[in-house]
């Protein structure tokens, strides 16, 4: 079963994560950001978004923008200590983890994503697709999400809709481009030892090709 959605925003950040101070976006947004939206606007233990195709609508343009991140972390194993022994409070101060850092993010994103959903092991037994794609559908058509879907980052949210057509590809993306590597998705097939996976993307008339975990073309 498919689905058409299309999505739109003044802004975009999806990381390349070569970057490790500045934040750089890549070009274009990546598959397991598709699947994200997806996610959150319909998700159930049942089935399993797969996506297809990224549709860009509008040319790709950035802009650099100063942001507000949080420098510290806390740790499970703090957390954990804390949970066994009780002996101080988990929090982070804001004002004491606060810095400024610099992004090179998108600007006025617009995307159609195609993907389609697989069921799982997980699935109940009056589960099925046709079920699942009708409340997909009728989610997407009343807006209605379990939390906003965002590009990249929360501060980025997402606009959709159904996706009646395509948008004309715009004339600096006609042809074939190179965006190098691209982050697929987390393989989290072992808990203990999650790996990025990466392909070759290459934009062809405004449009990414996403290829199949098994297809060869997903390295790790």
């Amino acid at each position: 079963m498919s689905v058409r959605l299309e999505v739109w925003g003044d802004y975009a950040l999806f990381t390349r994560p070569e970057m490790k101070v500045e934040r750089v976006s890549y070009d274009v947004m990546t598959p397991s950001a598709a699947r994200g939206i997806l996610e959150a606007i319909y998700w159930h233990p049942g089935l399993r978004w797969i996506v297809d195709k990224i549709h860009v609508g509008s040319p790709i343009k950035f802009s650099n923008v100063r942001r507000n991140e949080v420098k510290a972390t806390i740790s499970a194993r703090k957390i954990k200590t804390v949970m066994e022994k009780g002996v101080e409070e988990v929090y982070l101060t804001t004002s004491d983890n606060i810095q400024q850092r610099a992004a090179m993010v998108l600007q006025d994103v617009h995307y159609v994503i195609e993907a389609h959903f697989e069921m799982t092991e997980r699935a109940a037994p009056e589960d099925n697709p046709g079920k699942f794609q009708d409340i997909m559908k009728r989610r997407i058509e009343k807006g209605q999400c379990y939390h906003t879907p965002y590009f990249g980052t929360r501060e980025f949210p997402v606009k959709f809709k159904a996706c009646d057509k395509y948008p004309p590809c715009p004339d600096e993306l006609s042809g074939e481009k190179d965006l190098g590597y691209m982050l697929w998705d987390m393989d989290y097939i072992s808990k203990d030892n999650i790996q990025p996976l990466f392909f070759r993307a290459v934009l062809k008339n405004g449009v990414l090709n996403v290829p199949l975990r098994d297809s060869g073309e997903v390295i790790g």
